[in-house]
């Protein structure tokens, strides 16, 4: 599954377009590299997305079958590993 169309389905950020956009400035970053919002991604891979106040870490933990995701399956899809809040954002 596309990176972008999993950041959708996990709710982990709420438009396609908005989840393309973090890709292309640069703020999606998979295994600490960062990502293209075409990349595949796999079971196992740590996803870090940074936005202005915070940056949240997870863990994919299954892939949907489906692009849409009811919300209380959204939450199985990944384990969250990190949540740092900035005070200082630009």
């Amino acid at each position: 599954m596309r990176l972008d169309q999993f950041l959708v389905a996990s709710r982990i950020v709420k438009r396609r377009s908005l989840a393309q956009e973090f890709c292309e400035k640069g703020r999606v970053y998979i295994n600490a590299a960062v990502a293209k919002s075409s990349k595949e991604i796999k079971i196992g891979d740590e996803i870090e997305v940074r936005r202005n106040t915070e940056s949240v870490t997870v863990r994919v933990l299954k892939l949907p079958v489906t692009k849409q995701v009811s919300k209380t399956d959204a939450n199985t899809l990944f384990d969250t590993i990190k949540v740092d809040k900035r005070e200082n954002a630009p």
